[in-house]
């Protein structure tokens, strides 16, 4: 099988070009190197926090599309771990390199037979535009590779609002990606999982800098991720809900979240006015204020094994075309998706002998 790529040994890892044709481009600082494996996978702080929105949310506008990933076996033992970026001068994004025909991912496992499990941890949910078609070719690899789970992780949804022309396609592409569930697993970057990629894909970050709270703004983005991707796939996520979960303050967080992400901008000391049947004082939550939480270590959770899963979800969704929802249907989070109306009705069988007795009882009462 020829690669459609090139490899390079680099000091601390490899270097590759997704397809060999690339060249220097000043229309993309990483061309053409756009494939990053070991410790040559590492970015710095500030590019971390640019792309990924973290630790205080989401950052507007982002053009541009990271993906960190592992390849593991089924023991949960690393293979290798590196990063992909998209490429600006060819409008490419790093699902579509990582998962095409002869690219990176397909030789890898035809070389490794103990491959097992690739989790990928993105900024942005994978996407099926005309351009890209990032989860065609992820479905096409899933079906030549059926032993082989993916989990992907991601920071935000990619043009899935109703604003987006391509937001229906992509809607209906994540759903299609999700229904090989437990084989995929679609979930928002969310807890210890932060402090993971701190840890593994960050470099100059260490000691207790690694372990920083996570703070409201960003909590607040991943709950509205877990919370759309649910809606969208009918799937439930992975989900670490890090914030207070009160009564009384659950609706306050739930408000703030929908007025202040995706649609406006995250920032400190944004005021907004949460009203209900009575009058309410003004909101203004500062999205930098730390969460206080209970770090579970992400990597003690244990490896996706297909062949162990075989009972899927009843809530699963295959290929169904979903009603849009309205942001107005949205703005409870714990609230679940809305439904169709079911008439429940109950058929009984009568024998037909008891029902010939019952018609004789009758005609001897009419004749007395």
């Amino acid at each position: 099988m020829e690669p459609l790529y090139e490899e390079y040994l680099a000091n601390h890892g490899t270097i590759v070009k997704p397809y060999y044709w690339l060249s220097f481009s000043l229309d993309c600082s990483n061309c053409p190197y756009h494939i990053r494996t070991g410790e040559e996978a590492r970015v710095p702080y500030t590019e971390f926090y640019q792309i990924f929105g973290f630790p205080y949310g989401p950052v507007y506008p982002q053009t541009k599309h990271l993906t960190f990933y592992e390849l593991k076996t089924s023991s949960g033992s690393l293979v290798q771990k590196g990063h992909a970026s998209s490429c600006t001068g060819n409008n490419t994004h790093p699902e579509s390199m990582l998962f095409e025909m002869k690219g990176y991912f397909d030789l890898a496992l035809h070389n490794n037979n103990a491959i097992r499990h690739i989790i990928l941890y993105s900024n942005n949910s994978p996407c099926n535009e005309a351009n890209h078609c990032c989860i065609s070719k992820m479905y096409n690899f899933l079906i030549m590779y059926p032993d082989v789970t993916l989990s992907i992780y991601f920071s935000q949804l990619y043009h899935t609002e109703t604003e987006f022309p391509a937001s229906a396609w992509n809607r209906e592409a994540l759903r299609s990606l999700a229904s090989f569930w437990p084989q995929v697993t679609l979930s928002p970057i969310s807890g210890g999982i932060w402090h993971f990629l701190l840890n593994s894909f960050v470099s100059g970050v260490s000691g207790s800098t690694v372990f920083q709270p996570i703070l409201t703004g960003r909590a607040l983005a991943d709950r509205h991720n877990a919370y759309e991707i649910k809606a969208i796939t009918g799937v439930k996520p992975y989900f670490t809900d890090v914030l207070p979960q009160t009564k009384e303050n659950q609706n306050i967080k739930a408000q703030a979240a929908l007025e202040s992400y995706p649609l406006n901008k995250v920032f400190p000391g944004q005021s907004l006015q949460v009203t209900s049947g009575r009058p309410q004082p003004n909101l203004t939550p500062d999205l930098r204020v730390p969460v206080i939480f209970v770090l579970v270590p992400f990597r003690d959770l244990p490896p996706i094994h297909v062949s162990q899963n075989p009972h899927k979800p009843q809530n699963i969704v295959r290929h169904l075309n979903m009603p849009q929802m309205s942001f107005q249907e949205t703005k409870d989070l714990g609230r679940p998706p809305i439904g169709m109306q079911v008439e429940r009705m109950e058929i009984t069988e009568q024998p037909a002998r008891s029902k010939e007795m019952d018609e004789r009882k009758k005609k001897k009462k009419g004749k007395k």
